[in-house]
């Protein structure tokens, strides 16, 4: 009979796909397990206060000299012209952007679990990179949203008032501050960089445009793209960390600095940045 031979070949394939799923699992949730991890702990919040106590400076600044008179200068709010820009921000959408990342990490997970040995170890790796572009996004993406919720920031078109709020409202017309569209941006240029060096220019070039596009369209304030690339960065920066101190993808150097994954044009030269475990 042919039945076994056939289920038998499932069986083993649907094993190692959740043992494979279950070693990642266990790494991203697991202890860290670099011994310079809290010196790169350190740096990464000594580098985020910075950012952020900049960034609020920046914020406070665009809300009270920018916001009002910037509102003027954009084009008629459904203007048939801005059909193009209507196209270009849906590329910044976060849910577009999340599901398609998501997409391509099943697939390659799905191949991984039946691919031969050196494949499977090629898969893994570009794996635990999709898994941190992943997760780079997701982190300040849910806290701008809760963010999003509690400020209750009228957008633009609502009316010429930059300070009209309807805290805890969750309306979308009162959900433009901080900018989902720039928070995922940044949050993808900064990681796709750090992974990709060569790519640093052309997705800074991304995340202006998608930047740009909220303002043309009057659904945010510069007050409101400010802070979203605030959070996208420093969420970034958080997911990186996270991952150099279990050893995915990234290692950290004895002075704390976080190296990016060995192959790249800035990787480290020792050490091999490792995906997650082969079943």
């Amino acid at each position: 009979m042919t039945a076994p031979a056939s289920s038998e070949p499932a069986a083993s394939y649907f094993a190692r796909l959740g043992r494979l799923v279950l070693s990642s699992v266990r790494q991203l949730t697991g202890p860290s397990s670099d011994p310079h991890a809290r010196e790169a702990a350190r740096k990464f919040w000594r580098q985020g206060l910075v950012l952020i106590a900049f960034g609020a400076i920046a914020v406070a600044a665009l809300m009270v000299a920018v916001d009002f008179p910037e509102i003027k200068l954009m084009p008629p709010r459904n203007s048939p012209d801005l059909w193009p820009v209507r196209i270009l921000t849906d590329f910044g959408k976060a849910a577009f952007v999340l599901w398609s990342l998501f997409a391509v990490l099943v697939a390659t997970i799905l191949v991984a679990a039946g691919a031969r040995d050196a494949m499977r170890a090629r898969l893994l790796v570009v794996a635990a990179k999709l898994q941190y572009l992943l997760l780079a996004l997701v982190v300040p993406i849910i806290a701008g949203e809760l963010i999003k919720w509690v400020v209750g920031r009228g957008r633009p078109f609502v009316g010429p008032d930059p300070f009209t709020f309807a805290h805890f409202s969750g309306a979308s017309a009162y959900a433009s501050f901080p900018s989902a569209h720039a928070i995922t941006s940044v949050a993808l240029a900064f990681a796709v960089s750090t992974l990709w060096p060569r790519l640093r220019v052309p997705m800074i070039a991304y995340a202006l445009l998608i930047i740009a596009s909220r303002l043309v369209l009057l659904a945010h304030h510069p007050s409101d793209v400010t802070a979203g690339a605030v959070f996208g960065v420093i969420g970034a920066m958080a997911v990186r960390y996270w991952f150099a101190a279990r050893g995915i993808g990234f290692s950290i150097g004895h002075d704390g600095a976080i190296l990016p994954p060995a192959g790249t044009a800035a990787g480290p030269r020792k050490g091999v940045a490792r995906g997650p475990s082969a079943p």
